[in-house]
């Protein structure tokens, strides 16, 4: 199974494709992991279209089984980064439902709680443990794509292991 794990972010897209191998998703495979970058000259119609050809290519050349994706949290914190975040999230789905890839939406405390065994862990513990999952020598930068690869681990492990 392929699994795309998506961080969305406005500025800043990140993504982790890994492909798992046996049915406990013990040794998780990196096949592609980066950001979707879009110009900050640009309006945010060209912003989010540039985000969406850029998926639209990923998915093209991969074809995922299924993808993975962060929800929105603090909205009322950031009310601002969490409508141009919903809009990264809209094309996410549209570009998803185009190919009909099932979408399955996790919110960062979940991730943490199925990666690490607790809710409460910090971004770095959640790195590291990506970082060990893959055995990488360094943490993935930047952080959205650490990220990424948390998400679509964090379904691989839902899965996989219930």
């Amino acid at each position: 199974m392929v699994i795309l794990g998506i961080d969305p972010g406005f500025g800043i897209t990140g993504y982790g494709l890994i492909e798992i191998h046996d049915s406990k998703a013990k040794n998780p495979e990196i096949l592609e992991a980066g950001i979707l970058k879009s110009k900050q000259n640009k309006n945010i119609s060209e912003r989010l279209f540039e985000i969406y050809k850029s998926l639209n290519d990923l998915l093209q050349e991969f074809s995922p089984s299924v993808l993975a994706i962060e929800e929105i949290y603090s909205i009322s914190r950031f009310p601002r980064s969490a409508i141009f975040i919903g809009n990264v999230q809209g094309i996410v789905l549209l570009a998803a439902a185009q190919r009909k890839i099932p979408v399955f939406s996790y919110f960062p405390i979940q991730i943490k709680k199925i990666l690490l065994g607790y809710g409460r862990g910090t971004k770095l513990q959640m790195q590291k443990m990506v970082q060990r999952t893959f055995k990488l020598e360094t943490v993935p930068k930047p952080d959205d794509v650490a990220d990424a690869l948390a998400v679509a681990l964090c379904h691989a492990h839902r899965t996989y292991r219930g």
